[in-house]
């Protein structure tokens, strides 16, 4: 019999740690390779994890709801044999079995987030890239208003468990060493930290103490890094869609009953876009620091919302499909997002951002660039508007596209062309020259 350890999966090119949401087995259960084992969730998906091996489950080394490193081991399992030989770490991820992730769509648990600076009264406590707390023990602190540096922890590497935040009382918590100390001249201050100079909100009665979920905190870690890293500029121009909508219109029914799907606005949005990108590559661009990388595929990012997340799928090689395509593909990511069903795969790689913030009635917004793009366009609601045409006054359908852009990157000129040559695509529109096929 050998002892084989199972490790935490890595579950995307970027990920680097995860929380056992739940096990799904139990010492010495016996379970087949690739039997799922534990479910698993990052700040981008939620997966099972596949065992490695055949055997029988002997220990479970991590609780639920803890949040440990890629590559730590999570459980031992006893398989006939001899142990195998550990491989180096990059043949091992290589080789172990890695589970198609799914994106949650739903509510997720409250993610962890760093320790506070332990005091040196509690020697147990984690440091560094341990010094984590679960989901439930930060929602349990929260609850409760318990300080977590002054909680000794009782679990493994010092780490602080739920029991230890349910049993915790203000007077257990240990006293803090003291050190007599000779100085004939005064200590100097000590600068606040941010901590200190920030206080932490309280919490009145009536209020509700919503846990981030780590998709939420995945969102916000990755805006925070857009808007201080990348200058915004922004800029926006008028469109005259009224072809567009008469076209639309006058094949919507025909075109559901015979691609079981309808035809949207945003298709030939994100068509223009990416015919208009074929002409200013510079918009389908990223920013290195020490130069300006201009990618050749135009995939482009949609932002699909959910109740309480956002996700942002690809459509690949925008450029090459049809409005139809184009149309089927959004439905298709669309639906994926809301049940559940995206995968990581799905949302990687993406050069370009267009979102339809008219969805819900927006006319005019300046996005947050989905970093380490370029430049994200917002497509607002078209609505009816009196407009000069011809000399005349006419009721129109009018849409603003509003368009932000890395400063770095780009200048308002090559911006301002972009825009107008989307503003062109998109009058074009017509039913005696377009075809959705």
């Amino acid at each position: 019999m050998a002892i084989e350890n199972i490790k935490m999966p890595q579950l995307g090119e970027s990920v680097t740690e995860g929380t056992i949401t739940a096990w799904l087995v139990q010492p010495g259960d016996h379970v087949e390779q690739y039997d799922p084992i534990a479910e698993v969730l990052t700040d981008k998906v939620t997966a099972e994890i596949p065992s490695s091996f055949t055997g029988t489950i002997k220990e479970i080394l991590v609780e639920a709801d803890v949040t440990v490193p890629v590559g730590e081991v999570i459980c031992t399992m006893e398989t006939a044999g001899e142990a195998t030989t550990p491989a180096p770490e990059a043949e091992t991820e290589k080789s172990a079995p890695t589970p198609e992730p799914v994106v949650e769509a739903k509510a997720a648990p409250a993610a962890p987030v760093a320790a506070p600076a332990a005091s040196v009264a509690a020697p147990a406590a984690p440091t560094g890239d341990r010094a984590r707390y679960s989901p439930v023990v930060l929602r349990l602190s929260q609850e409760k208003g318990i300080d977590l540096t002054q909680v000794t922890g009782t679990g493994k590497g010092g780490r602080i468990t739920r029991k230890d935040v349910l049993g915790f009382t203000p007077s257990a918590a240990p006293a803090p060493e003291q050190t007599s100390v000779v100085s004939e001249t005064p200590a100097p201050s000590v600068a606040p930290t941010a901590s200190a100079s920030t206080p932490t909100p309280t919490v009145a009665a009536g209020d509700v103490t919503v846990p981030v979920t780590p998709i939420r905190k995945a969102i916000a870690k990755h805006m925070v890094q857009s808007s201080l890293e990348i200058p915004h500029a922004w800029v926006m121009v008028e469109v005259d869609a009224t072809e567009l909508v008469n076209y639309r219109n006058s094949i919507k029914d025909e075109f559901k009953a015979k691609e079981g799907f309808s035809i949207s606005y945003f298709a030939f949005f994100v068509k223009a876009v990416a015919q208009a990108l074929k002409k200013y590559p510079e918009l389908n661009s990223t920013w290195t620091g020490e130069s300006i990388i201009q990618r050749h595929d135009i995939n482009l990012s949609i932002a699909v919302a959910t109740d309480d997340a956002l996700f942002v799928p690809v459509v690949r090689n925008a450029d090459e499909k049809t409005v139809k395509g184009i149309g089927k593909e959004i439905a298709d990511l669309a639906g994926k997002v809301r049940t559940g069903k995206l995968t990581s795969k799905e949302m990687d790689g993406g050069t370009f951002t267009v979102n339809s913030t008219g969805s819900f009635g927006s006319v005019q917004s300046m996005g947050i660039i989905n970093h380490p793009q370029a430049a994200i366009l917002q497509v607002e609601s078209i609505v009816k508007r009196p407009v000069v045409k011809d000399g005349m006054i006419a009721v129109r359908d009018m849409v603003n596209l509003c368009l932000s852009i890395d400063h770095r990157v780009l200048d308002g000129l090559v911006a301002g062309r972009f825009l107008q040559e989307v503003k062109n695509n998109v009058e074009a529109i017509n039913s005696k020259s377009t075809s959705v096929y």
